[in-house]
């Protein structure tokens, strides 16, 4: 599978997604996001906020307030690894712990 982009987030993860999983995310969950690949690999690089998932710690969910309020959200497989979960406009910053803010 051609990875489509990698992004080395402030923690020092790099987050990697396929051409394929970004057309199934921008078609089937969130259209939107459609043409927005820069917008989620700035606010990787960019973040407002990094939040880590209190359900489920592996995931971590990346904010940044630009035309509006994104999350972007990405499983780090260990410290330096990870890929991309989902990317959406969000309303509010949802509940988890505060491990990065800019």
């Amino acid at each position: 599978m051609a990875i489509l982009f990698e992004v080395v987030t402030p923690l020092g993860c790099k987050i990697r997604t396929t051409k394929e999983y970004w057309h199934y995310l921008v078609e089937k969950k969130h259209p939107y996001m459609m043409n927005r690949e820069a917008t989620v690999i700035n606010v990787l690089k960019y973040p407002d906020e990094i939040r880590k998932s209190l359900v489920d710690p592996p995931i971590h969910l990346y904010y940044q307030r630009m035309d509006r309020l994104y999350c972007v959200v990405a499983k780090h497989q260990t410290s330096s690894e990870g890929f991309l979960v989902t990317a959406y406009p969000a309303d509010k910053v949802k509940e988890g712990e505060t491990i990065w803010k800019k």
